[in-house]
């Protein structure tokens, strides 16, 4: 295992466990018999699903083939309480959300959920050690379908016999860069360039640049003040509760973006910015000049190694303009924060820093991840998904919603996606901090509503 999975496999704690949180919802039910099959096809195929995290030694962790490996040990089936909607899901879903993995299997876990309004969904659970945010959201994609009776066809193409040009890149041969980017815009045509400038910048920068630079971006980072309290930080309990937004079209954010500039993540963290200025103006916090810093992801993985998966990324601290009321002054304050990150090495910096806290001993990983833990507010992460409609054993996939696992003891986690057309907001939060997420997810419809109406 690379330090840098043994880093992230050693962030669990009680009250923040660093497993990825993924929901898919179905108008019909979904068959049981036919998702096994398709899981046992597909996502077992993939040698790490197949394997245990095992401690050697007192400090490092490695990977061990598990010998009672069974896909059936690996899926949950649970009936919805009544009535069987949004509500209940939610209430389900954050029941689980501080519910550890066992240690005697490999760390992934499947619910059906049965009884979702006429339908399905599916809960799906991977620890981060696996791999980062980005491989795991694009190889869950990979496992779909585009056409429904895919997984039943004997003489498909692709990897697994589907039709899901992403299948090829978690193959056992490595592609070139030039055809695993095909495969990737295939299915992602907004999110490949994305996904791949990070990587492509620091490709492209000579070794001892990198490590010259590194230096000046390491003390900035170490040296950078505990973030702002606000009543979004604080101790954690070992309850975790997570909300969503409605599917919002990106016809309607291209509005916003083009009245006021930017790019759709742009409008995405202006709208969160908002939402949190709102929920913490009505709990009567004092919002004027407020900043408080957003931790993002940034990957730094060649798109042609997407099959190794493990964690590849490096954190940016984004200051968030929190304190700004107009929402066309918040964005272009925020794109101005932004732009001086791209041109950072930061991300780099980190990556290599998790690599380094990984070997040490357990006691002063905790160290260093409480210190740089105590210099943000909140995980915020995007992920663009594919543009067109996708299956699961049969079934079109309505909906997808994730959660960020919320790592150095940060008290909340956000994530959008988009899918077929439209973006979700998904937010999780302790239960001691912000006991109603969905405060949150309401505010970033109502700052959405208004950058559209410009009013």
């Amino acid at each position: 295992m690379s330090g840098v999975d043994c880093a992230w496999l050693r962030m669990d704690e009680p009250t923040n466990l660093m497993i990825i949180n993924g929901i898919m919802m179905f108008d019909a039910p979904l068959d049981p018999h036919r998702l096994t099959g398709m899981v046992r096809q597909r996502l077992a195929r993939i040698p790490r699903f197949r394997d245990r995290a095992v401690q050697r030694g007192r400090i490092r962790w490695g990977w061990r083939r598990d010998e009672n490996f069974d896909v059936d040990r690996h899926l949950v089936e649970e009936e919805l309480p009544e009535p069987g909607g949004d509500r209940e899901l939610e209430e389900l879903v954050s029941g689980h959300m501080n519910e550890a993995l066992p240690f005697d299997r490999p760390l992934w876990r499947i619910h059906l959920i049965h009884g979702y309004g006429g339908g399905s969904a599916l809960l799906w659970r991977l620890h981060h050690c696996i791999g980062d945010g980005i491989a795991l959201m694009v190889l869950l994609l990979a496992l779909a379908d585009l056409e429904p009776d895919a997984d039943l066809r004997t003489d498909g193409g692709g990897l697994w016999g589907n039709d899901n040009p992403l299948s090829e890149l978690f193959g056992e041969e490595p592609l070139e860069p030039e055809e695993a980017y095909e495969h990737l815009e295939e299915l992602l045509p907004q999110g490949a360039r994305l996904l791949t400038k990070p990587a492509e910048v620091l490709g492209s920068v000579h070794p001892w640049m990198l490590r010259l630079a590194a230096v000046p971006a390491f003390l900035k980072l170490a040296l950078r003040p505990r973030d702002t309290r606000t009543p979004l930080r604080g101790p954690l309990s070992r309850g975790k509760r997570v909300a969503w937004s409605r599917g919002i079209p990106l016809e309607t954010i291209q509005i916003a973006r083009q009245r006021l500039g930017g790019t759709v993540n742009d409008v995405l963290l202006t709208a969160f910015s908002g939402g949190a200025r709102r929920y913490l103006r009505d709990e009567g916090f004092d919002v004027e000049d407020l900043n408080f810093r957003a931790v993002v992801p940034v990957s730094l993985r060649p798109v042609e190694e997407m099959a190794e998966l493990g964690n590849e990324f490096g954190l940016v601290f984004l200051s968030l303009p929190v304190g700004i009321r107009d929402p066309g002054e918040r964005l272009h304050e925020l794109r101005r924060r932004m732009g001086k990150l791209k041109r950072s090495v930061e991300p780099w910096v980190v990556l290599k820093l998790l690599g380094i806290i990984g070997c040490l001993p357990r006691f002063l990983q905790d160290l260093v991840v409480r210190i740089f833990g105590s210099k943000g507010t909140a995980v915020v992460t995007t992920v663009p998904g594919p543009t067109r409609q996708l299956y699961m054993a049969g079934q079109p996939i309505r909906d997808f919603v994730f959660w960020v696992p919320q790592s150095g003891r940060l008290g909340m986690g956000v994530s959008t996606m988009s899918y077929a057309g439209e973006v979700r907001l998904g937010v999780a939060t302790d239960v001691d901090l912000v006991s109603e997420p969905a405060r949150i997810v309401a505010g970033f419809e109502e700052e959405l509503e208004e950058m559209i109406a410009g009013s």
